[in-house]
């Protein structure tokens, strides 16, 4: 990519968690208010999500700015929260919010299934060009990722439908983040054994 540009990493991670985690203090402050516009009450979960939106797009657009580049996880991501906060917003109701996340990672798991089903793993497309390694480790860490995003989107479905507003909000923000962490982590091995060198990825 040859108009990427390199950023600070604490400021890449920074502008990428700071609007969830924004969110989760919005919410944690604005729990117990409600507000009235128009006649309709808005409790503080709704004025959470009104805020989450524009914080996240001008995240994004920082990003680009600075490093000249946007992931299509990115822009996937951002569609969706502006659609499902928009809903939630417009309709009054923080089901559509939650069920978001059940979305994004469902369609990762089912987009990567996808490719598994055809041969082919849609994670090297992604992430190829940072990651070298032979066609059978992305196979592998393919299955491995499908399987956990599949886990991730029916965990998001329980817990939004089976705990308190806190709870999802704590969940969403730090749990499912972590374990997504950690799964990327336990690749480690997987990709020390099939890594390539230079010579053999073609540069």
């Amino acid at each position: 990519m040859a108009d990427e540009r390199e950023i600070n990493p604490w400021l890449k991670n920074g502008l990428e968690l700071g609007p969830p985690i924004l969110f989760f203090i919005a919410y944690l402050r604005l729990e117990e208010t409600t507000v009235t516009l128009g006649g309709t009450e808005y409790d503080g979960f709704i004025i959470a999500t009104a805020a989450f939106v524009p914080i996240l797009l001008a995240s994004i657009a920082i990003l680009w700015k600075l490093t000249g580049k946007i992931s299509r996880i990115q822009v996937f991501t951002a569609i969706l929260v502006v659609f499902f906060g928009a809903l939630t917003v417009w309709f009054n109701d923080e089901r559509f919010f939650k069920m978001k996340t059940t979305l994004v990672y469902a369609f990762f798991a089912v987009m990567l299934g996808i490719g598994l089903a055809r041969g082919q793993s849609y994670l090297k497309y992604l992430m190829g060009d940072r990651l070298p390694m032979a066609d059978e480790g992305w196979m592998i860490m393919t299955k491995r990722l499908a399987g956990a995003f599949a886990a991730m989107a029916i965990a998001n479905e329980i817990v939004w439908r089976t705990q308190s507003d806190r709870f999802w909000v704590t969940f969403e923000t730090f749990a499912l983040p972590a374990f997504l962490f950690v799964v990327f982590m336990a690749q480690a091995r997987l990709i020390e054994r099939f890594s390539l060198e230079e010579d053999e990825t073609g540069a």
